[in-house]
């Protein structure tokens, strides 16, 4: 019998900055999120995936991008890769949720960094 899953992290947020909003919802059994929007000025023909460590994909559009995949549930939240198309990093996800506010704690190596979103309707 499986435990029971963490919070529920279904649902939009906003990032912290401001700048997109994160459609974080179920891959089968897994959580994936990907850019819904991006709330700030884009160039023409939409902002490219440029920072991309892998040149073919820099192309890519950020808006839709998925940036979270195969986040499984933890004791106190769930945890999987993730990527930041802002720096172009892939990284471990630790994220939970609190009420209305989601904190994306992002590590690569034992270098980590912790934000927290925001529920929208």
């Amino acid at each position: 019998m499986a435990a029971a899953p963490p919070a529920a992290v279904s649902g939009r947020w906003k990032t912290d900055d401001g700048k997109a909003i994160i459609a974080m919802m179920p891959c089968g059994t897994k959580m994936c999120g990907r850019v819904e929007r991006l709330l700030i000025k884009q160039p023409a023909g939409g902002q490219l995936d440029e920072r991309n460590p892998d040149k073919a994909k820099r192309g890519r559009q950020v808006t839709g991008l998925q940036i979270y995949w195969d986040l499984v549930p933890t004791d106190d939240g769930w945890k999987g890769p993730g990527y930041s198309p802002e720096d172009g990093r892939y990284y471990t996800a630790h994220i939970r949720v609190k009420g209305n506010k989601l904190t994306v704690k992002g590590c690569v190596a034992v270098f980590c960094k912790t934000v927290t979103w925001t529920r929208i309707a």
